[in-house]
């Protein structure tokens, strides 16, 4: 693959994992492994550490850049980056305009990324079955929390960012949602729009000091650990589901930082339920049609995943 295609290739997966991380419920980490990069981004980032600092310091910036796959971080982060400061508006209006269409576009990313997942345990003994239903129950009791009304300070920015990205590099639970719980999530995606950098820059210190610790954590799992782990991992998208469910009744509201009136406790509901207690249309037909896209989408990148490796 030529430099600038492979630069590309990676900026477009950045992108989409900045794109899915934007939204509450959905995990960029979902996304890492659909593109298949998930090994790859685990490894690179878990090679910030004490070594690479004695590698900058004694063989200089090349050997230290070459140790952390800095090339391929550097414009993986790029398109995260990029993604979240272009579509931060795109997202949010969809969310508010097109909920159910969106969410069951995602539905069906994750439903089909979860038989992927599970497809790399190779077999599901007691041990697999068990961390799968603990992954599961996680994902369900972290998916269904309700959020909190805590108020927002530097300090809560940078526990925010370091909770958050844990949750981000993991398939199935969202770092957005985790924003959404700490009561953080609308202030970061105002500081995202008026280009806040204070706020960002904290978020962003945050975010560096958890990601340096847990994806060592995560990375030593799936080396030592791989089918207990992928088994886990299987069980937090499954249990996800809930949380991406496109039929939704709200049960309480929150003012967002524009004081405006947006959802805060939802039930999920069945589509006929949905339209009787709403009297909106449950466009069930468009939204299976979304999620049968997503899920075709997600088999012809894996099948060009393939490809790609037979002629590289």
């Amino acid at each position: 693959m030529s430099q600038k295609l492979e630069f590309a290739t990676l900026f477009a997966k950045g992108a989409a994992m900045g794109a899915a991380d934007v939204v509450p419920g959905v995990s960029g980490g979902t996304i890492a492994f659909i593109v298949g990069i998930y090994d790859r981004l685990l490894q690179s980032v878990s090679h910030i550490n004490h070594r690479a600092i004695r590698l900058l310091f004694t063989k200089g910036f090349k050997a230290a850049w070459e140790y952390i796959d800095g090339n391929f971080l550097f414009t993986l982060l790029l398109g995260i980056v990029f993604s979240i400061l272009t579509f931060a508006r795109v997202i949010s209006y969809l969310l508010a305009t097109y909920p159910i269409l969106l969410w069951s576009f995602f539905f069906g990313l994750i439903v089909i990324s979860s038989f992927y997942v599970g497809k790399e345990v190779n077999r599901w003994g007691i041990g697999c079955i068990i961390s799968g239903v603990v992954g599961g129950v996680l994902a369900i009791a972290v998916s269904t929390a309700t959020p909190a009304e805590i108020t927002a300070s530097y300090p809560m920015f940078f526990l925010g960012g370091m909770v958050a990205i844990c949750a981000m590099i993991l398939p199935g639970i969202s770092g957005s949602f985790i924003l959404l719980l700490f009561g953080l999530y609308g202030h970061v995606m105002l500081a995202i729009k008026e280009f806040n950098f204070v706020v960002l820059a904290v978020l962003a210190a945050g975010c560096l000091a958890g990601l340096m610790m847990f994806s060592n954590i995560l990375h030593w799992l799936l080396k030592h650990k791989r089918e207990v782990t992928l088994a886990f991992l299987t069980g937090l998208m499954v249990g996800s589901l809930s949380k991406v469910w496109p039929w939704k009744q709200t049960i309480s509201f929150r003012l967002n930082s524009h004081g405006e009136q947006v959802p805060l406790v939802q039930h999920n509901v069945l589509p006929w339920q949905f339209q009787a207690s709403t009297g909106q249309s449950d466009q069930l037909l468009v939204a299976i049609t979304i999620m049968l896209m997503a899920i075709v989408l997600v088999i012809a990148i894996d099948k060009g995943q393939k490809l790609l490796k037979t002629r590289s």
